[in-house]
């Protein structure tokens, strides 16, 4: 059986969080926006570094399509905190992929916090230093 939200209709237990992150996660990197948005609430708001603000994982596949040829995460280790209605997911690691002209980087820092709650992901931010990165690249 596979993890879908409508297998978890209730506030998520520290396992359960840290598999809906797991599983968005997998899914997001594929990248395979629309079975990411199944883990995710349909007025899920999903915040990037700068505060661009996405309301569908397609919006942030389609943003990072600009950014990157490609980008990865390598996931370090997921911090959770469960509260009595709703679970915090810090996601950290680092980016790895190539820049737009094909130029590979790794070692980029990135942390995500996930709120979830009714077993779905409510919100979603990203830090990385992807800009800090591409400022270095172009010499400022």
């Amino acid at each position: 059986m596979s993890l879908t939200a409508a297998s978890h209709p209730s506030a998520p237990s520290h396992a359960e969080a840290e598999r809906i992150v797991d599983a968005f996660l997998e899914a997001s990197m594929r990248p395979d926006p629309e079975l990411a948005a199944t883990f995710m609430a349909p007025d899920v708001r999903i915040v990037f570094t700068g505060g661009r603000v996405f309301s569908h994982p397609r919006e942030a596949t389609s943003f990072n399509a600009g950014r990157y040829r490609w980008v990865k995460k390598k996931i370090d280790r997921n911090d959770v905190v469960v509260g009595p209605d709703e679970a915090i997911v810090y996601n950290l690691g680092t980016l790895y992929g190539e820049w737009p002209d094909g130029t590979p980087f790794e070692g980029n820092r990135y942390v995500d916090r996930f709120v979830i709650r009714g077993g779905v992901i409510v919100t979603q931010e990203v830090w990385n230093d992807s800009a800090e990165r591409i400022l270095t690249r172009q010499g400022a």
